[in-house]
């Protein structure tokens, strides 16, 4: 139900606001049941639990990304038309980075031509996750939705510039209390926010079995947290699969990682896609990967055919960390 509320991709804005940490073990996060334990804000609001990565393209920067946004869509030989059609774009999701332009024809792979009348240009998210410095004091995570605060726990939102709050704004969870059905998050002076509008970072029990470097992917929050042993060191949104294509619960060991290259599936469906230089994928459950992702700006939200969709940025950062570590995926509650 919580997800179904949060489905949808919504405007970046990029505006990282901290409301602060202190220093503690994570298994000390706390999480207040109620507002009153929190008369005065300060205590919640001090220090922070890390740094912002900051934006790397990584092995895909300087590419430009094209979506084909008309089907049918041939595929030439040759710039203006050349001698024979190679292949056609049905419908479906489909992406390129093309390698050079010729007039109105683009080079999308070498030797196959299209027409720029059925391409158009998207930017990459310039989200990014968090490198821990300490131990976060309080629960915290990401706002999903451009909307209006509300003052009280299950209130009308108060549509004053002061109660504006902004997707991809990083925030403190200073107190809890349910109204509605939902928990709503204190996080700031009377500003609260619902649930459903939040991706939490929520520490990951350990499964067994796991050491060293490993990830959590918490299907519930669309959160990815990484450890070194039992110490959080990054957490960020990610995107998991669609209801048909849910990802799989479980505890799996990365064991095949690609820098850079194409994927495709569903051919002959509507749902079909071909996604080329798809960056740091790192496969762990057969052909599902955590990879980055140039093609929405949905993070926080389910988007994928099964595999965890993290920014560019962010999928740089886990590649060169991670390694072959392991990959523990789980619900941290039920939709």
């Amino acid at each position: 139900m919580k997800n179904l509320l949060r489905m949808g991709v919504f405007l970046m804005v990029l505006l990282i606001t901290v409301f602060g940490y202190v220093e503690r073990p994570v298994e000390a996060i706390i999480h207040p049941p109620t507002a009153e334990l929190y008369t005065d804000m300060q205590d919640c609001q001090l220090g922070g639990p890390g740094e912002n990565i900051g934006v790397n393209m990584g092995i895909v920067g300087g590419y430009e990304f094209f979506r084909v946004k008309t089907a049918p869509a041939n595929v030439y030989d040759g710039a203006y038309g050349g001698n024979d059609i190679l292949y056609t774009f049905q419908e479906g999701y489909h992406f390129i980075t093309p390698r050079q332009k010729i007039g109105d024809w683009y080079e999308i792979n070498v030797g196959e031509w299209m027409h720029g009348s059925h391409l158009e240009q998207v930017d990459p998210s310039y989200f990014s996750g968090v490198a821990m410095t300490g131990y976060p004091g309080y629960a915290f995570g990401w706002i999903l939705q451009n909307h209006y605060a509300s003052a009280s726990p299950g209130g009308e939102p108060v549509q004053t510039p002061e109660y504006r709050i902004y997707r991809y704004t990083r925030i403190t969870v200073c107190a809890t209390q349910a109204a509605g059905g939902w928990n709503w998050y204190l996080v700031g002076p009377n500003i609260w926010v619902v649930q459903t509008r939040v991706g939490l970072v929520k520490p990951a029990p350990n499964p067994g079995g796991v050491g060293g470097r490993w990830v959590a992917v918490d299907l519930y929050e669309q959160v990815l947290t990484a450890y070194e042993g039992g110490n959080m060191v990054f957490a960020t949104l990610v995107s998991s699969g669609l209801p048909g294509w849910d990802t799989n619960p479980g505890v799996f060991q990365v064991w095949g990682r690609n820098i850079n290259a194409p994927m495709s599936g569903a051919e002959g469906r509507e749902d079909a896609y071909r996604l080329e230089n798809v960056p740091y994928a790192m496969y762990f459950d057969g052909e599902i990967s955590l990879h980055g992702t140039y093609w929405h700006n949905g993070f926080g939200y389910r988007q994928s055919h099964g595999c965890v969709n993290l920014s560019i940025s962010d999928a740089a950062w886990v590649w060169s960390w991670l390694g072959s570590g392991s990959v523990y995926v789980y619900y941290s509650a039920s939709y």
